[in-house]
């Protein structure tokens, strides 16, 4: 079983699965996304805002954007920003696998919240999504709402920028595959 980083938020995710998990639910792996890789992903903003604000602020300065000023600058700013909020939720996100289902765990910004798919909801085959250090998607379910942050804009989802994503594909694919000669026993 892997850790969690030991993070500022690592005590609240903790508590969060203690309180998740079912009576005899075993975790057989739990991990975080990348946050790194995360990150990078969202690099370019820094590209585009960078020379946004530097441009708005000279623009402010000799007074061409007087009232628009301030929509310019925070432009920018959120811009530049947002990467190390991308990467401030991914340290507020915990994947798990369990014997029964996978997890995601998020205390972000103070609000609990935990997504559950059980195997049976699952796909019959994984998708992994390369993106970047070794990290990827890895989507099991498809279908769900896109306003989901786990989903992609098709509705593919799952775990998102988690590292080693091939061994944790093999690990979902081992849990689903050993419950399902316990499925096929209650149908009978």
């Amino acid at each position: 079983m892997d850790e969690i980083r030991s993070t500022l938020f690592s005590a609240g995710l903790r508590r969060l699965l203690i309180k998740t998990l079912q009576p005899g639910e075993r975790v057989l792996w739990q991990g975080q996304p990348d946050a790194i890789a995360d990150m990078l992903m969202w690099r370019f903003l820094w590209w585009v805002g960078f020379p946004w604000l530097i441009l708005s602020a000279v623009a402010a300065s000799r007074g061409w954007i007087d009232q628009s000023a301030t929509f310019f600058l925070m432009s920018g700013a959120i811009m530049i920003a947002a990467p190390f909020v991308m990467l401030l939720y991914d340290l507020q996100t915990l994947c798990v696998i369990t014997d029964r289902r996978a997890l995601i765990l998020r205390t972000v910004w103070g609000k609990r919240t935990v997504t559950g798919t059980a195997f049976e909801d699952m796909d019959a085959t994984f998708e992994i999504l390369d993106i970047s250090r070794g990290a990827g998607h890895l989507n099991f379910a498809s279908g769900v709402s896109t306003r989901s942050p786990d989903a992609d804009y098709t509705g593919r989802y799952g775990f998102r920028c988690i590292p080693d994503a091939d061994r944790v594909r093999d690990i979902l694919e081992r849990a689903r595959d050993q419950t399902a000669p316990r499925r096929s026993r209650k149908n009978s």
